[in-house]
């Protein structure tokens, strides 16, 4: 069911139309650039967390595995785990695929792969769609997808959908993060306009040419015009000034609201680090991260802005393309691993209780199993608390 105009409304956005079907791509941000998920990117901070969240995403294992009475058993001859791990389609690999469709997820609120079907409905390839190019509908109560190709809308069944939504107020399509965050955007790339201005077009050095006479119209334009070709921009900045007729030049310095918008722009950065989730750090801010604290925002990193998007794919991916006796699965613990002295001690602790193997940390360490290496160890020096000694 698609939202009111009002909701629409209340969050700068417009409804696609024939009329008009880009509106929908791009708002107005109240400090005047236009933002869409395009030139959003064009704004360093948001390309970085773009790129280090869908990469991430895309670099992660993620494997198919069977319910067992025992626990679970990785599945490799799966025709899924194929398409998650391998190859999905063919023309891209499983990372790539993941990557772009992360990407539609953080700036337009939705990822749309079609699935495509063999005869016998087993899944065997997974083609990734434009976000804009997909509408949701429901039709009789049912739900539809609306794809548009060459200018008319072809529907496509929830079946052959494979739809990762991200945040939503309907439960059904995710919300524009890009146009809930325009203005933090666009005050982002205001600043840096303003910047490439301020050094592309003040004329160095800069102030007020003082001539001891009167100089007519035509006279003024031309030393104005000379002067510029000789001093503006950044090339130019160093350059000696000769003046002649007994003219002097008051230099100016740099106003403060000049100097201030460096501040607005590491602010910027923040803020757009706080509308993805991510700690400053990891996009360039280290204003705030120490030697002690690094560790640790690492870790909520995964936590927080990880796993939750490794949940939606996981919960989509099952639902979609595996049966209830199957489920895929994203593997974290590389990135909360650690150094090597961490990890070491890891092992060491969950060996000694016997929950770990050494194949089980050969096997996380991507190094060979070794024969009887599935024996697990306690030590014989404890005794149950219940039992006499």
């Amino acid at each position: 069911m698609k939202p009111p105009d009002r909701l629409l409304s209340f969050f700068g956005l417009q409804r696609r139309t024939l009329e008009n079907p880009a509106a929908s791509l791009g708002a107005e941000s109240l400090s005047g650039p236009r933002v869409t998920p395009n030139t959003a990117l064009e704004v360093t901070s948001v390309l970085a967390a773009v790129r280090l969240i869908a990469s991430t995403i895309g670099a992660l294992p993620l494997h198919t595995y069977r319910r067992t009475s025992e626990g679970r058993d990785t599945v490799r001859e799966h025709p899924v785990y194929r398409l998650l791990h391998g190859r999905p389609n063919g023309e891209q690999t499983a990372f790539t695929f993941r990557e772009t469709l992360q990407g539609h997820l953080l700036l337009y609120g939705n990822a749309y792969a079609e699935i495509e079907r063999d005869g016998a409905g087993r899944p065997i390839a997974l083609w990734p769609l434009m976000p804009w190019a997909v509408r949701v509908e429901r039709r009789q109560g049912k739900k539809l997808y609306l794809v548009s190709v060459e200018g008319r809308d072809v529907p496509l069944s929830p079946d052959n959908m494979l739809h990762v939504p991200g945040y939503s107020l309907d439960g059904s399509t995710g919300l524009f993060p890009i146009h809930l965050a325009r203005n933090a955007i666009g005050l982002a790339k205001a600043t840096e306009e303003y910047g490439s201005r301020f050094f592309s077009n003040d004329a160095r050095p800069g102030g007020a040419l003082t001539h001891p006479g009167k100089l007519g119209p035509e006279a003024a334009d031309r030393l104005k015009r000379s002067w510029n070709a000789a001093h503006q921009g950044l090339s130019a900045s160093q350059r000696v000034a000769v003046l002649e007729e007994g003219m002097t030049f008051q230099p100016f310095g740099i106003p403060p609201e000049h100097a201030q918008f460096l501040e607005t722009r590491r602010f910027a950065v923040t803020e757009i680090a706080r509308t993805f989730g991510l700690p400053p750090h990891l996009i360039g801010d280290l204003e705030r991260a120490t030697f002690s604290n690094i560790e640790s925002q690492q870790i909520q990193f995964v936590q927080f802005c990880i796993e939750p998007w490794c949940r939606r794919w996981e919960q989509v991916l099952n639902y979609a393309l595996l049966d209830s006796q199957h489920y895929a699965e994203f593997a974290l613990e590389g990135l909360l691993r650690g150094d090597s002295k961490s990890r070491a001690d890891f092992y060491t602790a969950l060996f000694q209780i016997g929950v770990l193997s050494p194949n089980d940390i050969r096997e996380r360490e991507n190094m060979n199993r070794i024969p009887g290496g599935d024996r697990r160890f306690v030590p014989l020096n404890m005794a149950p608390l219940d039992e006499p000694t």
